[in-house]
């Protein structure tokens, strides 16, 4: 079957399921196939449960006149979110980088959701699965996209953005992230530039930001570009987007100047200061696509963090800072950087290991201690690389569990904790019951 053929049916049955264990009446039953699983087993229980069709690629499995064979299923996926996407005349963005991206790409979408019908990725469907998925759930009233993308080896953005085909875009920063698959900082900043290599290539715009190392040198001269910056006082002179940081405690503020010359102000509810970058981004967007300024502040204002990024939790006295969705050496120094730099007379901070750093991974776990000795910061440390790494002093911990097992028990009143570390640490468990 071709894919427009398929996007015929797709119309009528616009509810794609991917899981066999979520089917909906009326959906179109994609059967994936995974290191430890084979969609193709469920293709004729999905028809059963209600699904209108599957698609799979098991030819045994062509006697049923609801199940669509094709050449390979998630292949086909892909095509046909990419000719979904190719029905929409609409600004997409795609949002790469080491740091940030989720956060930055949710401030983003509240902002231009308040003013124009918005579709962005949920959660972290930012993969070759996710985009596909996130593309194909796209309404057809949708104004503007925003298309998240993740990769931790080069090509993979590429590969995303053939899918996806955004017409602006920006990546966030480029740090010490997944190293053990791109291998260097030069593999990380080769693998995210493919972003703005294709747009670039199809007369694409991206959004700098000139704060952030790397990313003017990445673009080149010949791509489309909007230029934004961090500055002491917003001048109406100068041909960027500026934002100024009013003050990074407790919470992040900002402000920039109107094209009447009136300073605006917002307050966020984001803590750190690694936060500004962040609402400075989305800012600049909503700038950018005429989105009014009471409604840029009031989606700023409103936006709270969750998912275990920069959440304040507050528990037995206690003030936690949790920060545990990931961690890599960059965003570690980040935090630990702005952590020190709160009032708050009694701070600790749990670090738990940063993953898929390979070769890097000791010498990186040593600068983290070493650069939280040296802030002056007190740390606990959670995993087997920082076990490759432990200081003298440093009151260390196999896993979540023996932290927890020991924490509980202290007797800590008033104390600020951050909690900082890599998704399959795991540290948002010490705060679970």
């Amino acid at each position: 079957m071709t894919i427009t053929a398929l996007y015929k049916i797709f119309l009528d049955y616009s509810n794609v399921c991917t899981d066999s264990r979520k089917i909906e009446k009326g959906c179109l039953f994609f059967a994936l196939k995974g290191a430890n699983f084979d969609g193709n087993k469920f293709a004729e229980q999905a028809i059963q449960q209600g699904a209108a069709y599957a698609i799979a690629d098991d030819k045994s499995l062509s006697v049923n006149e609801k199940i669509i064979i094709v050449d390979d299923v998630l292949t086909t996926l892909q095509k046909l979110a990419h000719h979904h996407r190719k029905q929409f005349d609409i600004p997409v963005i795609g949002i790469t980088g080491s740091n940030g991206k989720t956060t930055t790409k949710e401030l983003i979408s509240s902002v231009l959701e308040s003013h124009y019908p918005t579709h962005y990725t949920k959660g972290n469907f930012n993969n070759h699965i996710g985009v596909p998925l996130t593309l194909l759930a796209m309404p057809a009233d949708t104004e503007v996209a925003i298309i998240e993308m993740g990769a931790n080896h080069i090509g993979e953005i590429d590969f995303l953005c053939q899918i996806a085909a955004p017409t602006h875009g920006l990546i966030t920063n480029v740090g010490a992230a997944h190293l053990e698959g791109f291998g260097s900082i030069e593999g990380v900043k080769k693998g995210k530039g493919e972003l703005y290599q294709y747009l670039e290539n199809n007369r694409g715009l991206a959004f700098i930001n000139k704060t952030e190392e790397h990313l003017q040198e990445m673009a080149g001269d010949n791509l489309y570009k909007v230029l934004y910056t961090k500055s002491i006082e917003p001048d109406l002179n100068v041909p960027i987007f500026e934002t100024k940081l009013v003050a990074a405690e407790p919470f992040v503020e900002i402000a920039y100047l109107s094209k009447m010359g009136i300073s605006q102000s917002i307050k966020s509810q984001l803590i750190g200061l690694y936060n500004f970058n962040n609402i400075m981004t989305a800012v600049t967007l909503g700038r950018y696509f005429k989105v009014p300024y009471e409604k840029i502040k009031q989606s700023i204002e409103n936006y709270i963090p969750s998912n275990n990024r920069s959440q304040i939790v507050q528990k037995e006295g206690n003030k936690f800072l949790l920060d545990a969705y990931n961690a890599n050496p960059t965003s570690m120094a980040k935090a630990l950087e702005s952590f020190a730099n709160y009032s708050e007379k009694n701070k600790i901070a749990i670090l738990g290991d940063m993953l898929e750093l390979g070769a890097f991974s000791t010498k990186a776990h040593s600068e983290i201690i070493d650069l939280a000795q040296k802030l002056g910061i007190e740390i606990l440390t959670v995993g087997k690389e920082f076990a490759k790494s432990n200081r003298k002093g440093v009151k260390h911990f196999e896993d979540t569990s023996s932290l927890k097992d020991w924490f509980w028990k202290q007797e800590f009143v008033d104390v600020f904790f951050l909690l900082k570390g890599s998704r399959g640490i795991g540290l948002e468990r010490l705060l679970k019951e």
